[in-house]
């Protein structure tokens, strides 16, 4: 079992940035993909980017790709978001999840365990 905590969401306004963090409670993280989502109301959860268990590989989704970053530090058994440039379509609630294979999924199912999420609203 891994437990998933977020942190680091907030009100910003368009152009802003913010970085979210994902704390994990396993100490066998490093074995887990991990990836971030994001869900609007109204809409179906999206993937926004992933990285391998090693950090080696990430992907990004076309949406943000050029200004969102993830990161992943193993030691501290935590994975970031860095959000740059901000707009208002940003705005959802964003979900880390980790997947045991360790390998990149962009497909949610993959995804054995997930955080409780994190507001991240950005105002025009």
């Amino acid at each position: 079992q891994v437990q998933l905590v977020e942190s680091g969401g907030g009100l910003v306004q368009a152009g802003g940035s913010l970085r979210l963090s994902c704390a994990a409670s396993r100490r066998t993280f490093s074995s887990h993909a991990m990836g971030w989502f994001r869900q609007a109301p109204g809409k179906e959860r999206e993937f926004v980017a992933a990285i391998s268990g090693s950090g080696s590989s990430t992907y990004a989704a076309d949406s943000v790709k050029g200004r969102f970053t993830i990161s992943r530090d193993n030691a501290k058994n935590t994975v970031y978001l860095q959000m740059n440039s901000l707009k208002p379509e940003d705005t959802a609630v964003y979900y880390c999840a980790a997947d045991p294979s360790g390998i990149i999924h962009r497909y949610h199912a993959y995804y054995n365990y997930w955080g409780q999420g994190t507001q991240v609203t950005v105002s025009s």
